[in-house]
């Protein structure tokens, strides 16, 4: 590394990639070598954990003269090679006084002991350099470092992390991260390193930078992952003859998105040791006593206003219509969670619980301390998470190959594969599956497999294979053929099932009961894969056929036909004009989503104004996004409702896709909260905005569109202050099953007015299992990958009230791993110092049950919600013509008024474009 700029760069400007969460390494584990960190470490005197721990920060103990032989010294460990210096010896020395002496005056990084403590508690394989003195040496590294490379502390210590590079270092990637260095930014990226024995492995390396108060760079934070067996490795740079990636998905994307919460906990413990010290020795000091909990499971406790929720049934035995209709078609076979987490188990049987008085239920004395603040409050955006497609969740050992292309090879894996198979991802992708033969293969079987092939068939048989380290296994394989929308032939899905367990001695194969019931498992599975790869963009397809969609002309909707912004678009296209980036200037900077960047722009001429969502087709395609932004640009065109936003064109240049849709000068939900008072609405505010994302979520749902990212940033406020449901990116979509629910006649006649109306339905009817969201309104059911239906937006509804409510979401841990363990197994408590109605929290406990099917709206959806106690007051059907409540601090409404560097411009070409994205 070079040594970094002294030129300040303001952090808010810092962009960090996503990460994978890490596998559990323990912090306690004795740096290997750790003995040959000094020559007299041996002596008496000095304690071999004295060493080992003054050794984790660049300090070497050594015994003073014979006269004092009691005595200890500690000096630096020269960057060259592990020595000490006299300078080093008198800065050892000095580094004995306390820190109250103002003589002390070395450049030796004083690191303290509490510093030090908080980092060995991270389980994340990293080092921290020193940005403050030449090349950067290193000044600490985990002990996952350590054990990864296989070098000692007195060889990593003081030096600076190039060791690790090797003959087949890609010199591009090396000089990525130098002008990083050099500039003060962050860097995430794979490249080849090598280990202290000569084994190269792939690295996926995220550097950060540490400022201080001035916006100076002090340290640099270098976090590794070995990701050797799951990259692509160099076959991401082998492409299909349509110039796209020959693998299916983009892996390095992957893992790089999955990295911001691993860093951020690194980041954050260097910044503030003490808050992660603290929150470490305190993590289970607030667990509630064992009479104040309340189980998310449990059935609400019966009270004036409770019966409305007694199980199983909400409402009325034909509420449970749901539960017994076949709408949903589950894909739940052979899905599992990317994380790692497994829900509980559901019981059958209704837990009996102790009665408490209505108005303690549920509550919890907590203190908001500063720590809570930091945690809880800190700035950040709380961007949407796309950590696995539907295809990848799916934990069965397959593969997908194109016969499209020359030897049909795989152009997707799953891990199950790998492990069964023994073989890297690197090491498979674009080859052909018979590299699983060996000599004991009957080529009878392979025979015809190679016939079904041809044949464009599928078929199951069983056959010898062998893993990379020539073990055998008897492999139940059964090949599939998949076909596009026109029948002809798309892809071939491989699945495996390893039967070595179950064969019959004499026989040498399957018994038939055996055979005919993993056959079924098999074929079940490549139904799965089938439906899921469906969701992705054809490989086949030209680069320009991916966006094809944004280029389709847009056609007014009947209830907004007649506004003054569609008359200035029509004004245009009238006269054959197709509308393009030329037509629009630039105002200001609204925000930028997880896809791209949104814009006040205003259409020239017209004096209209617009929000302009611009995402780059590059970055779309390295991060598997390209079938969501062809799915939002799909979603755009179907709505017409006063709470979600109107696509009045889309187009496209050679760089990206860019969307026009409605400006809301309101801004967003998140910054009017985070402005009043504690951060939180009253009551009636908080009424008035749920009950508008309701009749938005019922109206997606009508449409067969989970919603999948509801948080206060996706909610913007019009000029009239009713809100604007917007981004959806991250959405499902599907068809819907319109139902007209009549309830049974009474045994007697009733007037009219207590009479009930038929209640209409419509919610989507397939489910989905990618892994997708904002980490904290993440429902449980995307956790444990058990598929997930519409409602888990009733759930993302239960966290916004109690955003709105009490200033932080429920489950929020101080890392990504830590809010997913909470939202599957944390009480749902609510802060007692805080005032909120039983009927607001009532509705927040219905909300939020870990069990989709007895949530609240999963049998009627908005319907249920509706009738809900704390809506009350809602007069549904004219909640367009209510006043917005009077807020703390009202709504600020952006103005027209451009910013200085967007005077004059004119989007005439996609130069222009860039330009202007990086000057906002």
């Amino acid at each position: 590394m070079l040594p970094s700029s002294s030129k300040p760069v303001p952090e808010g400007q810092e962009k960090i990639e996503k990460w994978m969460a890490f596998p559990p390494v323990n912090s306690h584990q004795p740096h290997p070598n750790s003995n040959e960190i000094n020559e007299e470490s041996n002596k008496p005197a000095i304690s071999q954990e004295m060493v080992n721990r003054a050794a984790e920060w660049g300090l070497v103990v050594k015994s003073e003269s014979a006269k004092d032989a009691g005595g200890v010294m500690v000096g630096l460990i020269s960057a060259g090679e592990g020595g000490t210096s006299s300078s080093s010896m008198e800065r050892g020395a000095e580094s004995r006084r306390t820190s109250r002496e103002p003589s002390f005056t070395t450049k030796t990084p004083r690191v303290s002991q509490e510093l030090k403590d908080a980092l060995s508690t991270l389980q994340q394989t990293f080092v921290v350099s020193d940005a403050t003195r030449p090349d950067c040496p290193i000044m600490y590294a985990s002990a996952g470092f350590f054990n990864m490379t296989g070098y000692s502390v007195k060889e990593v210590i003081g030096r600076n992390c190039r060791f690790l590079q090797g003959p087949e270092t890609d010199q591009r990637e090396l000089a990525k991260i130098r002008e990083a260095v050099r500039t003060g930014k962050s860097y995430c990226g794979r490249l080849l390193n090598y280990k202290k024995n000569g084994t190269p492995f792939w690295n996926l390396l995220t550097i950060t930078p540490i400022r201080d108060d001035r916006g100076k760079v002090i340290k640099y934070i270098g976090m590794q992952v070995e990701v050797s067996k799951y990259t692509e490795g160099l076959n991401d740079k082998t492409l299909r003859p349509n110039a796209l990636p020959v693998s299916l998905i983009r892996y390095d994307a992957r893992q790089k998105e999955n990295a911001l919460s691993s860093m951020t906990e690194v980041v954050q413990t260097v910044k503030h040791p003490r808050t992660h010290q603290h929150s470490e020795d305190n993590k289970d000091s607030v667990k509630l006593d064992e009479h104040d909990k309340f189980p998310v499971e449990s059935p609400l406790l019966n009270s004036a206003e409770t019966k409305y929720y007694k199980s199983p049934s909400r409402l009325s035995p034909m509420m449970d219509f749901k539960r017994n209709s076949s709408r949903m078609s589950s894909t739940k076979s052979g899905r599992s969670s990317l994380m790692g987490f497994r829900g509980r188990k559901q019981s059958t049987v209704e837990k009996t619980e102790t009665i408490v008085e209505p108005e303690i239920l549920m509550t919890k004395d907590v203190e908001r301390t500063e720590s809570w603040e930091h945690i809880e409050r800190e700035k950040d955006i709380r961007q949407g998470i796309d950590l696995a497609t539907t295809l990848e969740r799916i934990e069965k050992n397959f593969v997908i190959t194109d016969p499209r292309l020359p030897d049909n090879p795989i152009i997707y894996a799953s891990d199950s594969f790998l492990e069964l198979t023994e073989y890297s991802r690197e090491e498979i992708l674009g080859r052909n599956c018979r590299f699983l033969q060996g000599p004991d293969t009957d080529q009878g079987t392979v025979s015809k497999i190679r016939d079904a092939i041809r044949e464009q068939r599928e078929i199951t048989v069983q056959l010898i294979n062998y893993t990379k380290s020539g073990k055998k296994f008897w492999n139940l394989f059964h090949l599939q053929p998949m076909r596009d929308q026109k029948g002809e032939l798309q892809y071939f899905i491989g699945v495996q099932l390893d039967g070595s367990d179950h064969l019959e001695p004499l026989r040498n194969r399957l018994s038939e009961a055996t055979e005919m019931q993993s056959a079924k498992q098999v074929k079940a599975t490549a139904e799965n894969v089938d439906e899921a790869v469906r969701e992705l963009p054809d490989a086949n397809l030209r680069p320009e056929d991916l966006w094809a969609i944004h280029s389709q002309p847009v056609f007014p909707r009947p209830h907004k036909k007649n506004n003054s912004s569609w008359l200035a678009i029509e004004k245009i296209t009238r006269e054959g004009e197709q509308i393009g980036l030329k037509h629009f200037k630039p105002i200001r900077p609204l925000g930028c989503g997880d896809t791209g960047s949104v814009h006040l722009v205003e259409l020239q001429g017209s004096g209209e104004l617009f929000a302009m969502k611009a995402m780059d087709k590059s970055v779309m395609l390295n991060r598997n996004k390209v079938h969501r932004a062809c799915i939002e640009r799909e979603i755009y065109s179907l709505l017409d409702h006063p709470f979600l936003p109107t696509l009045y064109t889309s187009f496209q240049t050679t760089t990206h896709v860019c969307l026009i849709t409605d400006f809301c000068p309101g801004g967003e939900l998140f910054a009017l909260l985070d402005r009043q008072p504690m951060k939180i609405f009253k009551e009636e505010a908080a009424r008035f905005y749920a009950a508008e994302v309701v009749i938005g979520l019922e109206y997606l749902h009508c449409l067969g569109i989970i919603y999948r990212d509801l948080k206060p940033e996706n909610i913007l406020l019009q000029k009239d202050g009713h809100v604007l449901l917007t981004d959806f990116d991250l959405s499902f979509l599907t068809s819907s099953n319109p139902q007209v629910i009549k309830h049974s006649s009474p045994t007697r006649r009733r007037r009219s007015r207590d009479q009930i109306h038929p209640i209409f339905v419509a919610e989507p009817n397939t489910q989905s299992n990618s892994f997708v969201g904002t980490e904290e309104y993440i429902a449980p059911e995307i956790i444990t990958g058990a598929g997930h239906s519409s409602a888990i937006d009733w759930w993302a509804l239960g966290i916004l009230l109690y955003e709105m409510l009490y200033g932080r979401t429920p489950f929020r841990g101080k890392n990504r791993q830590k809010t997913f363990s909470n939202i599957l197994n944390k009480d749902l408590t609510f802060p007692s110092s805080i005032p909120a109605s039983l009927a607001a929290r009532q509705l927040i406990h219905a909300l939020l049950h870990r069990d989709p099917a007895s949530r609240l709206g999963s049998n009627t959806g908005a319907n249920e919600i509706k009738q809900h106690p704390f809506f009350r007051d809602i007069n549904w059907p004219l909640i367009r013509c209510m006043t917005p409540p009077e807020l703390d601090v009202p709504i600020q409404l952006i103005g027209k008024e451009p910013e200085s560097n967007a005077k004059d411009k004119q989007l005439d070409d996609e130069e222009m474009l860039i330009q202007t994205l990086e000057a906002f």
